[in-house]
């Protein structure tokens, strides 16, 4: 019996690509490699450096399948979380002149790059996150500018608490509690808009 793979949800396609199976890769790029592109183009800011990380985003996918926990589920948020840490990385060494980034090996790539998911986390897909596009729009217009660019600099700039601290000459705990104020908002007014 043959698999009708663009008829797998995404768990089902996981458990394919824990087993090397090339048409379950396939199908996962064809679903998410748009979405993945334009995260990381608007972290990248470059075509060129964009499209070389959706290449590694997938490849790491494939080679790295086994980290994905299949009882916690939630692939469309594996892969976007991956997609942000593969080109934030790209940025952070961009930037670091002095070489206090670690070498980017096996070690390196389980302990920085390959997200671990919170086993409480909400479950999400792409459709239900189209579905809420227009409410996080909308919360994002609620925040205030500061906190927009706080969240700027963490999430797509990519920059480490420390280095918002210093960017922004203020103390690194008001830092921690900007962005746990906002991540708290945003969430907040998402629910409010459902």
């Amino acid at each position: 019996m043959s698999i009708d793979y663009k008829e797998l949800d995404d768990l089902d396609l996981f458990i394919h690509i824990k087993k090397f199976d090339p048409k379950a890769i396939e199908e996962i790029y064809n679903r998410y490699s748009v979405s993945v592109l334009t995260l990381i183009k608007k972290i990248l800011q470059e075509n060129e450096k964009s499209e070389k990380a959706v290449i590694e985003v997938f490849a790491i996918i494939w080679k790295k399948s086994d980290r994905f926990h299949i009882k916690f589920g939630n692939p469309f948020v594996w892969i976007m979380m991956l997609s942000r840490n593969v080109a934030v990385d790209i940025l952070r060494r961009e930037r670091d002149k002095e070489n206090k980034i670690p070498a980017y090996d096996e070690h390196y790539e389980n302990d920085y790059i390959i997200p671990v998911l919170d086993p409480d986390i909400d479950q999400l897909d792409l459709k239900s996150a189209m579905s809420l596009l227009p409410k996080i729009k909308h919360a994002w217009e609620k925040l205030t500018d500061a906190q927009k660019y706080v969240i700027t600099l963490a999430y797509f700039e990519g920059l480490t608490i420390d280095e918002i601290s210093k960017k922004l000459n203020i103390p690194v705990e008001t830092v921690r509690n900007k962005v746990r104020t906002v991540m708290s908002s945003l969430r907040d007014n998402v629910m409010e808009a459902v």
